[in-house]
């Protein structure tokens, strides 16, 4: 089986935090809490200053560190490549959360929402109110993928910064991409394997 990954292109990103704001309405996460986020950076002086945007999410690696350390196991890495948590399983002990080398993992401790009620605006939607106490992330919008869409924060890309697929499948495999465009995951040296690359 094919499995699934996400190559970012930052050149496109102009930082308008759509992925944001779509992630968070889709799994209505609690309040403070973001699957994925944008990193800003700002270098050079005037005239020449330049602002350089980062979208961040969990890598959902091939060597996910945060998968062995889980003693309940609800940690667990899906045929697909897709890394999840089960809610039903996570004590909170927080293994995962210290194990992320992204910071890519947050315990959920206030699980008050805008939305209150788990509905959401998406389609699709497969997320109530995630409980107190449990160790949360990005899952590539798996309910979505399962259905044969894609992850909000794709879809809502105004620039398609962010372009989802399979890398040995599909009309265009990512594998080609991140080959033709010199694509790199964050941080090799921790030997994560990431499933999410990106073009500089």
């Amino acid at each position: 089986m094919s499995k699934y990954g996400m190559i970012v292109d930052i050149q496109k990103c102009m930082g308008c935090n759509a992925c944001t704001v779509a992630c968070k309405v889709e799994h209505n996460t609690p309040n403070e809490l973001h699957f994925t986020e944008v990193l800003e950076e700002e270098t050079g002086e005037f005239p020449d200053a330049r602002r350089t945007f980062l979208p961040t999410l969990c890598n959902h690696c091939e060597n996910p560190p945060c998968v062995p350390v889980c003693p309940t196991k609800a940690s667990y890495t899906r045929d697909d490549g897709i890394v999840l948590i089960d809610h039903d399983r996570c004590i909170g002990c927080g293994a995962c959360i210290l194990a992320c080398p992204y910071d890519q993992r947050s315990r959920v401790e206030d699980e008050r929402t805008v939305l209150h009620d788990g509905t959401t605006v998406f389609e699709n939607n497969a997320h109530a109110a995630i409980p107190k106490g449990v160790a949360v992330k990005c899952d590539f919008c798996y309910h979505r993928v399962d259905n044969g869409g894609v992850p909000a924060c794709v879809e809502t890309c105004p620039t398609q910064a962010r372009i989802f697929g399979e890398w040995d499948g599909g009309e265009k495999p990512l594998r080609e991409l991140a080959l033709e465009y010199e694509a790199k995951g964050l941080l090799p040296e921790k030997g994560t394997e990431p499933n999410v690359l990106y073009i500089k």
